[in-house]
């Protein structure tokens, strides 16, 4: 009788210790559940070749480590490249809704086609942050969670256009070589019905003209802001045109790498034409060092990637959108532009290297 006793007292004590063991289990969990919380960001491309946009994604991830480190999320970056194609750029975006991303980033496919993610995004109540490719102001205000990060498009084109009325001050010959007092160029666009593209090519001629300097246009054409396009281009301009062009502007750095390719591949060009790109590529920067370009204008990825990153941490985190640096409009982020030549070029390599 006695054993019968102490063997109900022992099974009596065992449920306990179990419930027990079990509730500490649970405040675990609890603690860690409540310690590190996960953040999905989705990030939609264009097309990833692109090298200006291969950059800004680098150093969002890199930036998204730094904050991971620092603070008490998880952060995941998943990027999709769309390949220049709308319908899968927005199958991309059913995708991150389907599996509850907190925050898309889109670099558009097509500007057009925004009202189409902006509805799969809004159904689902997940913010957007379009970049690079800025949609048009009426969708950008079809909802109070949609955002753009950018730059100033006709900022870029003035400023080409100071490096090219610079040149020609100190030395008017070589930019104006067959001296007829006026300039023949060449101008390669990223493509048709691209805002940046149409802005920077736009306000680069106005500048030139507003400053007292005549043009002749001699040949322009959309090369997709891909180099091997460009020295397609330019390749079929140097055989119809021979030396006749002067300068060569071009809407980003990669069709001017493109244009170089070319002209250098042309043994018969006696004298090349000045080329000048916008981006600030280190490629670009490399260029312009060497001499081959004359000039670029950066177009700061890492500061255009911090302000994609930061807008999507803090929508992710419900944090205070008013407290975001640059914010115009509540929607709006444009980072600043900055000329390079041959003068400054040592400072901005010195400053991708760093990165």
């Amino acid at each position: 009788m006695k054993k019968i006793k102490k063997l109900s007292k022992f099974l009596t004590i065992i449920p306990i210790i179990y419930l027990l063991s079990a509730c500490d289990k649970n405040v675990t969990i609890s603690n860690y559940n409540n310690h590190i919380k996960e953040i999905k960001i989705g990030v939609t491309l264009y097309n990833q070749d692109d090298a200006f946009i291969s950059t800004i994604v680098k150093n969002i991830e890199e930036i998204a480590k730094d904050k991971e480190n620092d603070g008490n999320y998880k952060i995941i970056i998943n990027v999709l490249d769309a390949r220049g194609s709308a319908s899968e750029q927005s199958s991309q975006v059913e995708r991150f809704v389907s599996q509850n991303y907190d925050v898309i980033c889109v670099n558009m496919v097509d500007r057009t086609t925004a009202s189409t993610i902006i509805d799969k995004a809004k159904a689902s109540n997940i913010p957007v942050v379009f970049f690079n490719r800025e949609p048009v102001e009426e969708d950008l205000d079809r909802w109070n969670k949609l955002y753009y990060v950018g730059a100033e498009a006709e900022k870029a084109g003035e400023m080409q256009a100071d490096i090219i009325i610079n040149a020609y001050r100190k030395n008017k010959q070589m930019v104006d070589r067959n001296g007829d007092g006026k300039i023949q160029y060449a101008m390669l666009e990223g493509e048709p019905g691209h805002q940046d593209a149409l802005i920077r090519s736009e306000y680069c001629i106005k500048a030139m003209e507003k400053n007292g300097i005549e043009l002749e246009k001699v040949a322009d054409d959309t090369a997709y802001w891909q180099s091997a396009q460009a020295t397609a281009k330019m390749s079929k301009w140097i055989n119809t045109y021979g030396d006749k062009i002067e300068v060569v502007f071009s809407n980003n750095d990669d069709m001017a790498l493109g244009a170089i390719q070319a002209l250098e591949g042309q043994n018969r060009i006696k004298n090349k034409p000045l080329v000048i790109g916008i981006d600030g590529i280190p490629k670009a920067l490399e260029a312009v060092k060497k001499g081959t370009m004359i000039g670029t204008v950066i177009n700061d990825s890492w500061k255009q990637a911090d302000a994609i990153f930061n807008l999507a941490y803090k929508l992710a985190t419900h944090g205070d959108m008013s407290s975001v640096q640059g914010l115009e409009k509540g929607k709006y982020i444009r980072t600043a532009h900055t000329e390079v030549t041959i003068d400054n070029v040592d400072l901005f390599l010195q400053k991708s290297t760093d990165k």
